[in-house]
């Protein structure tokens, strides 16, 4: 019987849930560096991005490093069914959302346009098949967008293969701490 994408979320998320904090540091640390050393990163200047929260691959610094270049950073914030993407131009310019992961305020202006968005996942697949939360989001967001996108994941978190279904839109690049994998998807 084919694992169900549910099933398969489970068995990721209590995996990555029960790395130590040291070793989501020290991973965190060597995607960021890995993810400096993709041209479609350096040359973006509009970076969307998420506020990592729980045991997923730390983007603190990310945003941070984004700010300090002199980069446009946006956030999602959860409206009804879809995310919109809010300039942050500085941590205060966040508050806890609906999931209790920190969004732009209200007075943030919503973005349209990026050169690059990076999206979390629970797992991913070589081919670019990305595996997330279960609440559509990211994939509703990104059907009729043709960015450049990049997941962060840990190198266990990169399956053989994952359920999906038309809907689910793919990745370009996957960077964990071991390698970067390109799925070719554009």
């Amino acid at each position: 019987m084919a694992e169900t994408k549910d099933n398969v979320r489970k068995q990721f998320l209590e995996k990555r849930d029960w790395l130590s904090a040291d070793l989501i540091e020290i991973s965190s640390k060597q995607i960021r560096k890995n993810l400096g050393k993709i041209e479609q990163y350096k040359k973006a200047q509009t970076i969307a991005c998420y506020h990592s929260t729980g045991s997923e691959v730390r983007t603190h610094e990310i945003m941070q490093e984004i700010l300090s270049h002199g980069k446009v950073l946006a956030l999602p914030r959860v409206e009804g069914e879809n995310l919109v993407f809010c300039e942050v131009k500085k941590f205060e310019d966040l508050e806890k959302g609906e999931f209790g992961i920190m969004e732009p305020k209200q007075y943030c202006k919503i973005i349209n346009r990026f050169d690059l968005i990076i999206v979390p996942a629970v797992a991913m697949a070589k081919n670019g098949q990305r595996l997330g939360y279960g609440m559509g989001f990211y994939d509703k967001f990104l059907a009729d967008k043709k960015i450049p996108t990049i997941a962060l994941a840990y190198s266990q978190s990169i399956a053989k293969n994952i359920p999906h279904e038309k809907n689910d839109v793919k990745i370009s690049i996957t960077i964990t701490e071991d390698e970067t994998i390109r799925s070719d998807v554009s």
